[in-house]
């Protein structure tokens, strides 16, 4: 079995699903009492925050995802998994400088989507992902079309993962708005939704939500435990 890396902290409440769902998926597969080779560095996410948005300084930010990969190539990770889908706008910059390969959550996130034979998706997360281009150029190239939610509805996602989701805080108000704005995605013409943030699919999931939705928590675990299974 593959050693996984994970980059955790980013938030500590979806790092621990991470762990959790890891685990269970590998013992699902193997069975008996298996668990899975981990290790991980946990990234102080206040640090990360104080350069990323107090200071708008990208390049502290990025070392310090750097300072944690580095720390899983010495720990000898196969491979390494950020637990936060924004982070992931580093990985170009960061492959080159490591001998360990990320398993990129877009990637997984867009096999997912392909295989729903869907080609219009919505994406919900932080700012940086609703409005980067790591996760549209990722899914461009495998046919899909990507739909942002307007400056409102992006404004009311950013500020609700900032203060109650990565605060482990989950309200049905809360809820009840992601589940209006997703209806007003598929009003636009979105034929499914990326949960784009690894802490929304603690807050809505399939049950909640009128069009297939896409957990990038679960299909990121899953690829990690088929990665390192092999």
């Amino acid at each position: 079995m593959k050693k996984i890396g994970l980059i955790g902290g980013l938030s500590w409440v979806a790092t621990a699903h991470y762990y959790r769902r890891i685990n269970e998926l590998t013992q699902a597969w193997l069975g008996g009492v298996h668990s899975a080779r981990i290790a991980m560095e946990s990234v102080d996410r206040q640090d990360y925050v104080d350069a990323v948005i107090e200071r708008e300084d990208e390049a502290a930010a990025c070392a310090q995802i750097l300072d944690a990969a580095a720390a899983l190539e010495r720990a000898r990770a196969d491979f390494l998994v950020i637990t936060c889908n924004d982070v992931h706008r580093f990985v170009p910059e960061l492959a080159p400088r490591l001998g360990v390969p990320f398993l990129h959550i877009a990637e997984a996130t867009a096999a997912a989507i392909l295989a729903e034979g869907l080609s219009r998706v919505a994406l919900l997360g932080v700012r940086k992902t609703m409005e980067g281009d790591f996760y549209p150029s990722i899914l461009s190239r495998h046919g899909i079309e990507t739909i942002v939610p307007n400056e409102a509805e992006r404004a009311e996602i950013h500020a609700t993962i900032y203060d109650e989701l990565v605060r482990d805080v989950f309200r049905e108000e809360t809820r009840a708005r992601y589940r209006a704005i997703v209806e007003a995605l598929a009003a636009r013409g979105a034929e499914g939704v990326i949960l784009g943030c690894t802490e929304i699919p603690l807050l809505v999931g399939p049950q909640d939500l009128s069009i297939p939705s896409f957990s990038t928590t679960e299909l990121h675990c899953a690829a990690a435990v088929a990665r390192a299974i092999g």
